[in-house]
C-alpha cells in the first residue's frame, strides 16, 4: 500500500516533463486541430471533467449543497442543512492545475493536482485523458468519539483518470475509473480502499445552456452499507466569465471521496440534494 501512495504523490509531478513534449505538439499540427470545450465547467457535477483552468489563471469555484428536500418546510427545502465548499484552482501551465479547498461537509481540507495527458484531436487521437489526485484531510473527527485517532487516520486519498470524448458540437461524455482512500471509515467491514466507475456527460441546448449528468458505480462497497450510488442531474448556464451550474444529487458531499464513499439520498423516495457550483476567473 506504501508503494501505491508514493505512485500517487509523485505521478503529478512526472507528467510535467511531459509539458514541452505537448506544447510541441501545439506548434506543429496544422492539419489535426485539437477539440476543446467538451466541458464548459471544471466539473460535470459531482465529478471532475476533463477541462483544466489556463495557464496563470486563478479560479475560484463556490459550491453550495442545501440539505434534503424531502424535509419540506421543516427545513425549508434543505436551506436550513446546506453545505459549502469553497475551491481555489490555479493554472501552473495549460496542462497542469493546483487546487485547494475547504468544504463544511466534515470541515473537509483538500488539495488536488489535475493534469492533462492526452488531448482530443479532431483527425487524430480521438480521446482528451487528464489525470486527478488528491488528499483530504477530515478535522471533524472528535477525540471524545474517536479517543484512539491519530492524524494519519484523518487522511484520504483520490486518483482518478478522466477519459472524455467530445462526439459533435452538442454532445460529449467522460468515463473516470477512480481509486479513493479513506484511513477511517464509518463501515467495519468497509474496505479502507474502494474503487468506482464515474460516467458523464453534456449535452448542448443552446449556445450558452446544456444540460449534465454523471453516475458513480461503486465497484467493492460493503453489503450492509447505508450508502448509495451517486446520480447527478444539472444544467449549465454560461454567463460572460464565469459557469453557473445548478442540480439536483442524491449526494450531499462534494468531495469525491465523499459523493462516491458516503451518498445517503435515494432518488425513488425524494431524498434529493438541490446545490449549485459558481466558478469566477481572475
Amino acid at each position: 500500500m506504501k508503494n501505491i501512495f508514493i505512485l500517487i504523490f509523485l505521478c503529478p509531478f512526472l507528467i510535467i516533463a511531459q509539458d514541452d513534449l505537448l506544447d510541441e505538439i501545439d506548434i506543429e499540427t496544422t492539419d489535426n486541430q485539437f477539440s476543446t470545450a467538451a466541458f464548459k465547467g471544471l466539473k460535470i457535477v459531482n465529478f471532475e471533467s476533463t477541462k483544466l483552468v489556463a495557464k496563470q489563471e486563478l479560479t475560484l469555484i463556490v459550491s453550495h449543497r442545501f440539505g434534503s428536500v424531502e424535509n419540506g418546510f421543516d427545513s425549508f427545502f434543505g436551506l436550513d442543512d446546506a453545505v459549502t465548499r469553497l475551491n481555489f484552482v490555479y493554472g501552473i501551465s495549460d496542462g497542469f492545475n493546483i487546487g485547494l479547498s475547504r468544504s463544511s461537509f466534515q470541515k473537509i481540507y483538500q488539495t488536488s493536482f489535475k493534469y492533462r495527458l492526452f488531448r482530443q484531436q479532431d483527425n487524430g487521437f480521438p480521446f482528451t485523458i487528464v489525470g486527478f489526485n488528491s488528499v483530504l484531510i477530515n478535522t471533524a473527527l472528535e477525540k471524545d468519539n474517536l479517543p484512539k485517532i491519530e492524524f494519519k487516520n484523518r487522511l484520504g486519498y483520490t486518483t482518478q483518470l478522466l477519459i472524455s470524448r467530445k462526439v459533435n458540437a452538442n454532445f460529449s461524455y467522460e468515463l473516470a475509473p477512480t481509486f479513493f482512500h479513506d484511513n477511517y471509515v464509518q463501515q467495519n467491514n468497509q474496505d479502507n480502499s474502494q474503487f468506482a466507475i464515474g460516467l458523464g456527460a453534456r449535452h448542448k441546448l443552446t449556445k450558452r445552456l446544456s444540460i449534465n449528468a454523471d453516475y458513480g458505480w461503486h465497484l467493492n462497497r460493503a453489503k450492509n452499507s447505508p450508502f448509495k450510488n451517486p446520480l447527478s442531474i444539472g444544467i449549465d448556464l454560461e454567463t460572460g466569465g464565469h459557469v453557473f451550474q445548478m442540480h439536483f444529487s442524491n449526494a450531499q458531499a462534494m468531495i469525491t471521496n465523499g459523493f462516491l464513499g458516503q451518498a445517503t439520498g435515494d432518488w425513488s423516495d425524494g431524498n434529493i440534494y438541490f446545490g449549485f457550483n459558481l466558478s469566477r476567473a481572475f
